[in-house]
């Protein structure tokens, strides 16, 4: 499939996509990300234990053979998740605005798995295309009313009949960087109108976990299990 044309200059969305693109580029993660911090490790193997409870529940453990989107799909990781859990790679399809970002999935992700360049408030795929649509930590990236409902709106039409959101962000704001805004149940369900929509609070603060997960992984498992210090909902919403 040939990489779309974003035409960003005559969109309604032109200087919020802008604005994504600046901040994403000054982001510096530094080592943050890295497998060898014991805070990202324990924060990928607990959200990996909630979404594979979460599909279970849902009658999806057996995920071959459907087809699935990720909205902002980055570096790759989810993807690659996905294609660990059972997906089969010619089934996955990721988007991102950031070419450099795809570059660097393609080094890691299979050949058979999809990769795009595009908006994602004007997604170059026909109705009803995808069993399960993720987004993991977009919303949050976008300050533009109009923008969102923009995406939200795109992410049903691509969504099979039958078909789920797999929805994974903050539900609060970082007081660290004025570039996300968190966004909360009753903004998701005004996102979503009409939808069914089931949501639980996940993932210890950031903060702390970088601050006790060196010591004892026991003691952040069990905070996250209290639910009022996790920063995330992680949730599924339906048609």
């Amino acid at each position: 499939m040939p990489r779309p044309e974003i035409k960003e200059s005559i969109s309604p969305w032109a200087a919020e996509t802008a604005r994504l693109r600046a901040a994403y580029a000054r982001r510096q993660c530094g080592d943050l990300y890295s497998w060898f911090q014991p805070a990202y490790l324990f924060h990928i193997q607990q959200r990996e234990c909630r979404v594979l409870d979460l599909l279970r529940d849902l009658g999806l453990s057996r995920l071959e053979g459907r087809k699935i989107l990720e909205v902002g799909c980055g570096t790759g990781l989810w993807l690659g998740e996905f294609i660990k859990w059972g997906a089969g790679p010619e089934n996955l399809t990721g988007i991102d605005l950031l070419a450099e970002r795809l570059v660097a999935a393609r080094l890691t992700l299979p050949p058979r798995v999809g990769l795009l360049q595009a908006n994602a408030a004007s997604l170059p795929f026909p109705a009803g295309a995808f069993d399960l649509v993720l987004q993991s930590t977009v919303f949050t990236s976008i300050l533009d009313a109009v923008m969102k409902q923009a995406v939200a709106k795109e992410m049903l039409r691509v969504l099979k009949p039958r078909g789920l959101i797999l929805w994974y962000d903050y539900h609060c704001n970082n007081p660290w960087n004025n570039a996300v805004r968190g966004v909360k149940k009753k903004e998701i369900h005004a996102l979503f109108p009409g939808c069914r929509i089931r949501l639980a609070r996940v993932t210890l603060a950031p903060p702390l976990t970088r601050l006790l997960a060196p010591y004892s992984f026991l003691l952040c498992a069990f905070l996250e299990k209290l639910r009022f210090l996790n920063t995330h909902y992680l949730g599924v919403i339906g048609k």
